[in-house]
């Protein structure tokens, strides 16, 4: 077992590592632009902004009808299966309904976007960048169509050139030309509609040379079967991950829907910040969904459960620093990145993170849910998340505001974490709370309030020197307290290796003193 846990972690280390440098630099550069156009528009043309934004995803999420995560795993588990053709039927089989799909719903968005922009939310002005951004779908479709065939063959290369690189650059200098000529708010929307389009003609020129099997089809593969196939088991997947994005944009359309698109505009800059916390679990989720994938066709449940707790282990000690910075100043980061008139979203920012933060401290439960084809459950347990967001936002906006909208998000988040861990304990018994996991937590729970205590006592507001200062001592005092309690694996050695390789410096040192305390 040992011996399989080790080359699925040591694949998944490699992934990671490129996957996570490609989605920061991808997260920053996204980040850049998102301040562009908050400082460059009013807050009132961000909030129409973030609305047809908010509207476009739906649309292509649903266009994609769960292909994303379905074809991923289809090729993975055939792979796993060692049978060639079925692999080559997915391919072609996602491509043709993607293709139809696609272009259905953004004709549609674009006849129906005078009736959604003023019965639904009263605001004519969102008619025309909705009519923009309907030409962006199947060009977005695309790009996540063309990631899924790549990452079922555990390539992570190509997500992170165009889906987090290449299109991130194409907008920031289509937004100095904006800027440049002192465009009007549509010129934006046509910048960032230009970005995908071109993002999706390189990557499928890029596709047509790389893929690893041929899309022309195979005689003896029955392609209508296996479109059908694809279909049943994606289709669940689909209506989850549509409940998933109602549930991560409600707030959003209900503050467009009770109060104003200011209001919307202001939500909008807290909700990117809180989404940068679970970045180190879809970096790891990218390769451990092709790779559970395989151990699980044949039948390895004990590695599984191995690799879901060690990954868990070091996803929470790779997102604590970044959420103990956003939840604990929330208005310094908001002032340094957005402005003072931001700052009062810094409550709703806390509440956010972590929602956030408990998603990514029970691991990876819902990927492993689907691995094992479990999509009814969750489909049921993104309903029961969808319909309480719903109904909190119903119930708290009109009270509490932005506050409300947040405390419905966290809420819904955590009910459908908790819900699907528990589900995967009850089927294989499978979860991350070994000793040298829940040793971390309780240390970091105590070093936080004590450091977090010294610093409120020395100072009244926070400047950014000091945030510096704060994450150096916590990762300092944090380190050394692990190391004293011997909450390391031999696993964890494994994985300093893979990183070290990757990344050619000599870790010697680190390890030698960690095989001490082990």
């Amino acid at each position: 077992m040992s011996k399989n846990v080790n080359q699925s972690l040591k694949k998944i280390a490699k992934g990671t590592g490129i996957i996570f440098t490609g989605t920061i630099i991808g997260l920053l550069l996204a980040f850049v632009s998102r301040v562009i156009i908050v400082r460059y528009t009013t807050q009132t043309e961000y909030g129409i902004f973030s609305l047809a934004l908010v509207l476009m995803s739906i649309f292509a999420m649903i266009s994609t009808l769960g292909l994303q995560s379905g074809v991923t795993r289809q090729i993975a588990y055939f792979r796993g299966k060692k049978d060639s053709k079925k692999v080559s039927g997915i391919v072609i089989s996602s491509i043709q309904i993607a293709l139809v799909a696609s272009i259905f719903f953004s004709i549609f968005l674009f006849f129906v976007s005078d009736i959604i922009s003023v019965k639904a939310f009263h605001s004519p002005e969102l008619s025309t960048p909705l009519k923009i951004f309907a030409i962006a779908i199947p060009f977005s479709v695309f790009i996540v169509i063309f990631t899924s065939i790549f990452r079922g063959f555990d390539r992570v290369e190509p997500n992170v050139y165009f889906q987090n690189i290449l299109r991130n650059v194409l907008l920031l200098p289509l937004l100095g030309i904006v800027i440049l000529f002192g465009l009007s708010f549509l010129g934006l929307l046509y910048a960032y509609l230009a970005s995908i389009a071109l993002t999706c003609i390189a990557f499928a020129v890029y596709a047509a040379k790389k893929l690893p099997v041929s899309v022309k089809g195979e005689k003896n593969t029955n392609v209508g079967s296996l479109r059908k196939e694809l279909l049943f088991f994606s289709l669940p997947l689909m209506v989850n991950s549509i409940l998933g994005m109602i549930m991560h944009w409600t707030d959003t359309l209900m503050l467009g829907y009770f109060k104003t698109p200011d209001v919307v505009g202001l939500y909008n800059a807290a909700l990117p910040l809180a989404n940068l916390i679970p970045v180190v679990l879809t970096s790891m989720l990218f390769l451990y969904v092709p790779i559970a994938s395989q151990l699980y066709s044949q039948n390895l449940m004990g590695e599984l459960r191995r690799n879901y707790a060690i990954l868990t282990k070091w996803m929470f000690a790779l997102t604590l620093p970044l959420f103990l910075i956003i939840f604990l100043f929330p208005e310094t980061v908001l002032n340094i990145l957005f402005g003072a008139r931001y700052i009062q979203v810094g409550l709703a920012l806390q509440i956010m993170a972590l929602g956030m933060f408990i998603h990514t401290f029970l691991g990876p439960n819902g990927a492993t849910l689907m691995i094992a084809g479990k999509t009814r459950f969750l489909m049921w347990t993104g309903l029961i998340g969808a319909i309480m967001n719903i109904a909190l936002n119903i119930f708290l906006i009109p009270l509490l505001g932005i506050i409300g909208a947040a405390i419905a998000s966290a809420s819904s988040l955590a009910v459908i974490n908790l819900l699907n861990s528990t589900r995967l304990y009850l089927l294989f018994r499978i979860h991350p709370f070994t000793k040298n996991y829940i040793k971390p937590i309780l240390i970091s729970v105590l070093l936080v309030f004590v450091i977090f205590t010294l610093v409120r006592s020395v100072v009244d507001g926070i400047p950014f020197w000091l945030l510096l200062m704060f994450l150096i001592i916590f990762l300092g005092a944090y380190g050394l307290s692990i190391l004293l309690t011997k909450s390391f694996d031999k696993e964890d050695i494994m994985m300093l290796l893979t990183i070290e390789k990757r990344l050619g410096v000599d870790l010697t040192s680190i390890k030698n003193i960690l095989k001490r305390f082990i």
